[in-house]
């Protein structure tokens, strides 16, 4: 079942709304945690150190104590550096320290135990999330404990699983301490997962023909940027599009892509004069007058839009496309980086960095577009206000291309009349998918972007067929 994520003041809500059970919660969070810390400790003979903060998450830290003694370990609780024994080899250790709703940086004691808990070679255990780690933006304040294990109480929060989250949290359970969380307060984001739109993932018949699975027009490729365009035009032939139409801007662009005959190179006004079902619009488009005038022809037509790159960036400098993008009829996706999204809302790049899911919705809202936010833990934000974040990919992704890769899989998911939302989440997720199949052999090193777009299509098969 698809998980659903919580901002901090949502967590305060559901608190809330569950009334009597409060004062339960506290039990059950430290049962659910001892119960993992047990599972963690198989060597009965090591010793705990559990650090324990001033508020419910200390309170949590000094449930899981108590029943961790009630089994036999051997726990030292510790609140100030001075009563950590010194010298010991410690088996766990359990940081209860701070949780969510952290706004400062940690000082004084308490950064002398974060840093303590970093130091450690031992399994780390994270109450709620690691202290130190906004639970809404993922942002490091200062220092925080670089835990090996992250058991979240209630439901997921974006900060686990986006920007500094996932270099922090380790591996993370959710433990929901017996309440309907969703009855509680309805989620407004998920974990982005194929399964949430399985009803429209279905093989298709035996009576099909390559006009029904739609057509798809790349518009980029200016001189010394050819390989952008193919690459996404590669991929969206090969996520199922029928045809696909690379226009290039290169006046000496090949008339063939050896590798990839199936493509068909045109002129780029006349693969837009193409009866064509989506438009990716970018790759290697470079900033020229005639990049700008094809960016305003793609928002004057009412064919679903992929915008990527240098699209995004002629938008952000020209406020006459903007309100074109703000306007067109048709779904629009655009899928800027942190660089491209921060001169779109006119702002420093670490400014978006700061509050991930903020920056998302505020683009989707200002171009009236379905947006993701590329990075670790790439934010999605629907045009209808839901969101989402995905936790697949790996860091072999940081290679050139694998934006323009991107591009050509949603073009063809749109052209095979997918809504703008499902194409991108299930695109975005696909695109992770395959970097990680990829990489299974265990490096992430020198992953390249067209290495990408067979592993896609094979999952995207897998899923069709409902595996």
């Amino acid at each position: 079942m698809t998980q659903p994520i919580y901002l901090t003041r949502d967590i305060r809500r559901i608190e809330t709304a569950a009334g009597d059970v409060v004062p339960a919660l506290m039990e059950r969070a430290g049962a659910a945690a001892a119960e993992l810390a047990a599972q963690l400790l198989s060597d009965r003979g090591k010793d705990v150190l559990v650090l324990a903060g001033p508020g419910n998450n200390g309170g949590d830290a000094r449930v899981v104590a108590r029943l961790l003694q009630e089994r036999f370990f051997r726990v030292h609780l510790a609140t100030k550096p001075a009563e950590i024994p010194s010298g010991m080899r410690w088996g766990l250790v359990v940081d209860g320290l701070f949780g969510i709703g952290l706004a400062r940086e940690i000082s004084g004691e308490y950064a002398a135990l974060v840093d303590f808990a970093y130091s450690q070679s031992c399994p780390v255990l994270a109450l709620d999330i690691p202290s130190g780690l906004d639970s809404d933006t993922g942002r490091v304040l200062g220092r925080a404990v670089r835990a090996t294990h992250t058991i979240t109480f209630i439901a997921l929060k974006p900060g686990l699983l986006t920007r500094d989250g996932p270099d922090y949290c380790g591996t993370i359970s959710v433990a929901t301490l017996g309440l309907d969380v969703a009855r509680l307060l309805a989620p407004g984001g998920w974990v982005a997962d194929h399964a949430m739109f399985a009803n429209l993932l279905k093989p298709r018949p035996r009576n099909f023909h390559k006009g029904q699975a739609g057509s798809v027009a790349i518009l980029g490729g200016a001189a010394g940027m050819t390989g952008a365009a193919l690459l996404a035009g590669r991929a969206a032939l090969k996520l199922g599009a029928g045809r696909v139409y690379v226009g290039l801007l290169d006046r000496e662009a090949p008339g063939v892509d050896f590798g990839a005959p199936e493509l068909m190179l045109r002129h780029p006004d006349e693969a837009l004069g193409m009866e064509i079902d989506a438009l990716v619009v970018g790759p290697g488009l470079g900033q020229g007058e005639r990049a700008e005038t094809l960016v305003a022809a793609a928002l004057a037509s009412e064919i679903p839009c992929v915008l990527d790159a240098d699209a995004l960036n002629l938008i952000a400098a020209n406020e006459d496309l903007r309100r074109a993008c703000s306007r067109h009829p048709a779904d629009t996706l655009a899928t800027p980086h942190p660089a491209e999204a921060a001169r779109l809302l006119g702002v420093q790049t670490a400014k978006v960095q700061e509050d991930r899911v903020a920056a998302a919705q505020g683009l989707s809202r200002e171009l009236s577009a379905h947006v993701v936010l590329k990075g670790a833990g790439s934010i999605i934000a629907a045009r209808d206000g839901h969101w989402f974040v995905n936790t697949s990919g790996n860091p072999g992704m940081a290679s050139a291309g694998m934006g323009d890769v991107l591009a050509g899989i949603l073009g063809a998911l749109l052209a095979q009349k997918l809504t703008g939302e499902a194409a991108l989440v299930l695109g975005v997720h696909l695109h992770g998918c395959a970097a990680d199949d990829y990489s299974r052999s265990g490096t992430v090193v020198g992953l390249t972007a067209g290495e990408t777009i067979d592993p896609a299509r094979a999952i995207w098969n897998r899923w069709l067929e409902g595996r």
